[in-house]
């Protein structure tokens, strides 16, 4: 058969035509898109898009559909799936390469994430429980991890991967903490130090395992994405070092909801989140044995869903305002990563997890907040 009666076989058994009429239909502009999908996969679907080579009207719907009757298992895994399989089994790319998704995706312009996040710059999942707005979603997260933590006046917490400040600047201003933010990103850095408004907090442009202090709490949220699983144990030891004995660790990650996956998507390693890796349950709790008591498992990846389809709205709205910077190009490819990363929370192919852990438990138990 032809790559173009496979690719569209396989559209078909998703309720998608080729040049159809509903919303979901692709509309295909250039015929070898067909053959450099089913040889490059996600890759080159991507890629694909990317030149225009096809369109489709809603391009989370597609993305819905076709992760519903599992595309992957649908397309042979390619050469440069295997490629990134023994890159990730010979080299350990995340502690090699430490500063290149900060290069790679969060230097690429503060404009851009002032455009499309929230006040605040919060760029991990939002908690919709009793929000209306993204602002509101992001407050409530904020909020959610403090009280996790029992955050008291004057505690000393460690934000590994604190982005443009976000968490550390609320524990300062709402609970009257003293706040340390590491993060591999230029643009986070500076932005950070330059709008700590006098409060108690600290952004340093640095690797987790050159820090050396003592603190009472630690947080992580949605870095542990990009450690890696070689180093899980690594990172956990670190983090169980910089603890107090009494303290706790919060871990806000992004994972797989069935398997440990290797090597990622060849795409979004390329474009998007270079050298990153979903974590699986059961890879986190093996590397956490002997240095920590899990305390609280929270389960809300459905609230990912929401939270992209809101930045997916403004950066939409904001383009006019954004196209000077960057390119048509660029524009179509921040479309696929929000829109496919909405496909995957809504068909739950990953999940967000929250979990608190404890070095030796809480006396008397803890006490799990929603």
């Amino acid at each position: 058969m032809s790559a173009k009666k496979i690719i569209t076989q396989i559209l078909a058994d998703a309720d998608i035509t080729v040049n159809g009429s509903q919303p979901w239909d692709v509309q295909v502009h250039n015929e070898k898109a067909y053959s450099r999908i089913l040889s490059q996969s996600n890759l080159g679907a991507g890629e694909s898009y990317m030149d225009g080579w096809w369109d489709v009207e809603a391009l989370d719907v597609l993305f819905t559909k076709l992760l519903s009757v599992d595309i992957e298992s649908k397309l042979k895994k390619n050469a440069l799936v295997i490629l990134s399989l023994l890159k990730e089994m010979f080299f350990n790319l995340q502690r090699i390469q430490v500063f290149k998704v900060g290069e790679k995706h969060y230097d690429i312009g503060n404009e851009l994430y002032t455009k499309m996040l929230d006040k605040r710059l919060t760029y991990t999942c939002g908690y919709w429980k009793n929000a209306k707005t993204l602002d509101e979603a992001q407050e409530s997260k904020l909020d959610l991890v403090c009280r996790k933590l029992n955050l008291q006046k004057g505690d000393k917490i460690l934000d590994i991967g604190s982005g443009w400040g976000s968490f550390i600047n609320f524990a300062a201003e709402k609970y009257g903490a003293k706040c340390v933010g590491v993060t591999v990103s230029k643009e986070q850095f500076n932005y950070a130090n330059e709008h700590r408004r006098g409060m108690p907090v600290e952004t340093r442009l640095q690797d987790y395992m050159g820090i050396n202090e003592q603190f009472d709490h630690v947080v992580s949220l949605g870095m542990f994405e990009h450690v890696g699983r070689k180093n899980y144990r690594l990172f956990m030891k670190k983090v169980n070092s910089l603890l107090k004995d009494d303290g706790l660790f919060l871990l806000h990650t992004i994972g797989t909801s069935h398997y440990s996956r290797s090597g990622g998507d060849p795409w979004v390693l390329k474009y998007i989140f270079p050298n990153s890796e979903l974590p699986s349950l059961d890879k986190i709790m093996i590397s956490v044995k002997k240095l920590f008591i899990i305390e609280d498992l929270h389960v809300f990846g459905n609230d990912y869903e929401r939270t992209l389809i809101e930045w997916y709205k403004n950066f939409v709205s904001n383009w006019d305002k954004l196209k000077g910077i960057y390119d048509k190009r660029f524009f179509r490819m921040w479309r696929y990563y929000l829109n496919s990363f909405i496909g995957l929370f809504r068909t739950r192919r990953t999940h967000l997890w929250q979990i608190v852990f404890s070095k030796n438990g809480v006396k008397g138990g803890y006490q799990s907040l929603r």
